[in-house]
């Protein structure tokens, strides 16, 4: 026959996987636990008949144990769905915990009230716009670092004979290119306003001699 007084014994004073001692308080990391301590009332492993709230994937369901079911670990926990609406679920607990003592009724409905709390909060951040962060492979990274160091090199080179052309200019290396290239740009670009000029002379002349051909014809 199961003891709680005795498994509590056994875990207060010897060793638990679920205790976590700190500076001020000893708390349990056992998802069961309806209060998050490790005390005698609060501890899920120590009481035969235990009731609490979890959470999966945003439905709140409570958790009931008996100790008609202690021999079969598999199905120890009666878990129930809650409502989504807050105080439906409430008279939900308050009818299924009717009977329990007040310590686990009132701890379970603390409990429903901030697990509500929390994926309505979460339910708010999922509606904002937020960035989306994208992870980057490892060679994909490589690649692009070297394609930046490549172009910085390019871009360094051309700079460079940016620079010492410029310079050249200054000192006076191709001064005579330079004038002999403006001479012919300018000599070019007159040609081509003259040609232009009687290419829409000629047209005029063509246009102007049709219509007369066509007003004496009868």
């Amino acid at each position: 026959m199961q003891s709680d007084e005795v498994i509590w014994q056994i875990i207060n004073r010897g060793h638990c996987s679920y205790k976590m001692k700190t500076g001020g308080a000893t708390f349990c990391r056992n998802k069961y636990n309806v209060t998050g301590l490790c005390n005698r009332s609060s501890c899920p492993l120590a009481n035969s008949q235990y009731a609490t709230i979890v959470e999966e994937r945003g439905i709140a369901y409570l958790c009931m144990k008996t100790v008609e079911r202690a021999h079969k670990p598999a199905t120890l926990w009666h878990r129930i769905a809650l409502d989504g609406n807050y105080s439906k679920a409430l008279k939900q607990v308050d009818s299924l915990l009717a009977h329990w003592s007040r310590f686990l009724l009132h701890k379970s409905k603390q409990r429903l009230t901030k697990i509500t709390q929390y994926l309505l909060r979460t339910r708010i951040l999922m509606r904002e716009k937020k960035p989306r962060l994208v992870t980057i492979p490892a060679r994909e990274q490589q690649r692009e670092s070297r394609r930046e160091f490549k172009a910085q090199i390019a871009a360094q080179l051309e700079n460079s004979i940016e620079k010492e052309l410029l310079e050249r200019l200054r000192s006076g290396t191709y001064e005579n290119l330079h004038i002999k290239s403006l001479k012919n740009y300018s000599d070019q670009t007159q040609a081509s306003y003259f040609n232009l000029n009687a290419c829409t002379l000629l047209s005029h002349m063509y246009c102007s001699g049709a219509q007369l051909r066509l007003a004496k014809t009868p």
